[in-house]
């Protein structure tokens, strides 16, 4: 079995697009949550979301490879751009040396009511570009990444609810650790138009706290009300320790376990038995025990069921003191890249020891008041760090994350 290292990371998040950026905000307990009036003007029922700058690719790629790309693949291509650039990796050693890419991708509705928009005000279909197609297709991060960088690899969409971006570096974890990649492009996009969100909206699943944005998103908090919508794109280049060391690769950490699982059973409820299978089965894979553990990266969405049952999950696999804070309470849940922006946030934490508040916790609840959650930022060592993701369709992945040691 191959030891499988991570030697890039990338984000363009709400909280910053960059990692310098990001870092800043980890430290600072910064939200990234606004009001959107155009929302609350299209009848939504809460208007908040994180805000993500559309980025302007003109100074990075020519007009024929931006053609196919809406928010997801744009937001994708800044945040692998950054992960290839740490990594030292460009288009021609990807063209001489085979390399996959594996993104968690699940939706495209803004580009696909845009063509829609199109086809009724021209009322002729051929005057709609070829562009249109591969924007709208799930695999639209995938295509164009792999055209613009020469990907020879493995080549798919990963779409499994909020847990696509973190089941897709477990992926190229197992392809890399089975010996069947050397290196492998993992991440996570998420599109934050209003069309992406308007269902989500209608069933009431929102925060509608839309008089304080910062304090709505409230992970654990006895008061939480509902989720924020985010998005943006984060990328972890995974590779295999051997390729690193020969390339001359800066090692940052290596992924050690990745635990899976379905629940079987509600499309949308959460339960306790499918995610406790997918944490014991990630540490069973690295080799570790609970005590091992310095953090953990929790799921909790700032939902009031979900938020509870993660909790006693935590404290039954993992006891009542390891360090715990959801990140969602800065960007809002980032859907389908969260379980790849998380393990980028956990590794910036890594990176520069200390763990990232759970702003907007003020109250626990009987649940939540089990586990340790952390309410300002601490500074604190984490030689090992597991970052949990849930999804619609009782979906489970927990990574594990720990420092490399020769």
């Amino acid at each position: 079995m191959q030891r499988v290292v991570i030697t890039g990371i990338g984000i363009y998040s709400c909280i910053g697009k960059n990692i310098a950026e990001v870092t800043e905000s980890l430290r600072q307990g910064k939200s990234g949550i606004i009001f959107d009036q155009q929302r609350k003007d299209l009848g939504f029922r809460s208007a908040l979301t994180g805000f993500v700058e559309t980025p302007d690719l003109k100074d990075f790629l020519h007009r024929r490879d931006r053609l196919g790309m809406h928010q997801p693949a744009m937001y994708a291509f800044m945040s692998t751009r950054e992960a290839l650039a740490m990594a030292m990796l460009d288009a021609d050693y990807m063209d001489k040396n085979e390399t996959g890419i594996i993104f968690g991708n699940d939706s495209t509705a803004g580009s696909v009511v845009e063509t829609i928009d199109k086809a009724r005000k021209k009322k002729d279909n051929t005057l709609i570009g070829s562009g249109d197609i591969f924007q709208n297709m799930n695999c639209t991060v995938n295509m164009n990444l792999a055209t613009i960088y020469k990907l020879k690899g493995i080549n798919f969409t990963l779409s499994a609810a909020c847990a696509s971006g973190s089941h897709a570096i477990g992926m190229g974890y197992l392809l890399i650790r089975q010996g069947l990649q050397e290196r492998v492009i993992c991440g996570g996009a998420q599109e934050i138009n209003p069309p992406a969100m308007t269902s989500f909206d209608g069933l009431g699943t929102f925060s509608s706290r839309e008089n304080e944005p910062e304090k709505a998103s409230r992970p654990f908090d006895k008061s939480r009300d509902g989720l924020i919508p985010s998005g943006g794109a984060a990328t972890v280049i995974l590779e295999s320790l051997e390729s690193a060391q020969r390339r001359g690769a800066n090692i940052l950490a290596e992924v050690t376990g990745y635990g899976f699982s379905s629940n079987g059973d509600h499309i949308s409820n959460p339960d306790f038995n499918g995610q406790e299978r997918s944490l014991n089965m990630a540490m069973k894979l690295a080799g570790i025990n609970a005590s091992n553990i310095d953090y953990v990266n929790a799921h909790a969405t700032s939902t009031p069921a979900g938020d509870g049952i993660e909790a006693k999950v935590i404290s039954h696999v993992l006891g009542n003191n390891v360090p715990v804070s959801s990140t969602k309470s800065m960007t809002g849940h980032e859907c389908w890249m969260a379980g790849a922006s998380e393990v980028v946030y956990s590794m910036l934490m890594m990176q520069n020891d200390f763990v990232a508040p759970n702003i907007n916790f003020e109250e626990p609840d009987d649940d939540t008041k089990t586990i340790n959650i952390i309410t300002t930022a601490k500074e604190h060592r984490i030689n090992c760090f597991l970052s949990n993701s849930f999804g619609f369709g009782g979906t489970n992945s927990a990574l594990i994350v720990q420092r490399f040691r020769n």
